[in-house]
């Protein structure tokens, strides 16, 4: 149980991925700064993710590189070498980050509740925030900060990029007229929508009067589907994969009408800036992952899915089961034509 803390005068999140969940993250932090200014805060994240977050103001922040292996622990503990935290907040029910905690001195270590402390999580933390019944992950990492007096709000979100990066993002999509965005590639292959379907919902979306902007990263998955989305598209498309960094990303994803994608990481990107977004979701359930405050333009087959496979609605089930098997070709194009009228009606 957590018991009275004290307000700490120093905190360190140790939160390493992935982009969404760093996103939902942001929203506590800033909420924290709100009513702490003096608050001294450190991060511990991963290396990609502290490329869209090193800008925020008042947060030192650490890298931990999983990808040096055993180094990354050297490293991190290096790194936190004669520091003492009041609080840690241990936000990754992950075997790699209870390891990582390790490196991390703090009086205070908060950690899930027993239910939602994953591999052994409960071990490394002597504070539990309070359970709660079927919470959206980011109100899951709002008890962290209610853990320690704060008084949380609905999230509001201001992210590190600015007039360098919106320039960036005029010069790459022609201004001729209003633009939405699809980002199609989620990081499993299983979990994107089909290109044939993606294409379908493109030649809707120019035909409605709007540039259709393809996004994504280098990945070879993330460009074959452009690829695949744009040779069966019956419209022009404006191909960004691979053509932005993270920062980039986001003023493309600011200024969009509407962005479709499934569970990836732009999805909780456009949320932080208010643009509509119309999730596709089959394997993991969107209340507890989807995009925060666009739940009623989720396309969703996840319920049907999950009781076919266990015999029960998502309400009965552990709140992270997820559906497995090729399911996303269950969404209808409909369904998101639906949706998208809704948005630009």
């Amino acid at each position: 149980m957590l018991g009275q803390i004290p307000t700490p005068k120093s905190l360190c999140i140790l939160r390493l991925s992935a982009i969404g969940d760093v996103c939902h993250a942001v929203a506590m932090v800033q909420q924290i700064q709100k009513q702490y200014p003096d608050i001294e805060i450190t991060w511990v994240l991963g290396k990609v993710e502290h490329m869209l977050l090193k800008d925020l103001p008042g947060i030192n922040f650490v890298i931990f590189d999983k990808s040096k292996g055993f180094t990354a622990f050297k490293e991190l503990k290096s790194a936190m070498n004669g520091r003492k935290f009041d609080v840690l907040f241990h936000m990754q029910a992950a075997l790699r980050a209870s390891i990582a905690s390790l490196c991390i001195s703090a009086k205070i270590r908060i950690g899930f509740d027993r239910a939602r402390a994953r591999e052994g999580q409960w071990l490394f933390s002597n504070r539990k925030v309070a359970p709660q019944n079927q919470p959206h992950v980011l109100e899951g990492f709002m008890a962290f900060a209610n853990a320690i007096g704060v008084k949380t709000e609905e999230p509001h979100w201001l992210m590190p990029f600015g007039e360098n990066e919106r320039t960036y993002a005029k010069e790459l999509i022609p201004q001729d007229k209003f633009y939405t965005v699809i980002s199609a590639a989620a990081s499993k292959a299983e979990r994107n929508w089909p290109a044939q379907k993606y294409a379908q919902a493109a030649d809707y979306l120019s035909k409605k009067g709007y540039h259709v902007v393809l996004c994504g990263g280098p990945g070879e998955l993330e460009v074959n589907l452009a690829n695949d989305i744009a040779k069966h598209a019956n419209v022009e498309l404006i191909n960004l994969v691979g053509k932005t960094n993270l920062k980039q990303l986001m003023a493309v994803l600011e200024s969009a009408k509407l962005v479709i994608a499934p569970d990836t990481g732009p999805t909780h990107m456009a949320t932080t800036v208010e643009t509509p977004v119309i999730g596709l979701y089959a394997h993991s359930n969107p209340k507890r992952t989807g995009p925060y405050t666009c739940q009623h333009y989720v396309a969703s087959v996840y319920e049907e899915c999950v009781l076919e496979q266990h015999g029960k609605p998502s309400e009965q089930l552990p709140w992270n089961t997820r559906a497995k098997g090729e399911l996303m070709d269950r969404i209808t194009v409909d369904m998101v034509i639906t949706n998208i009228d809704k948005i630009l009606s």
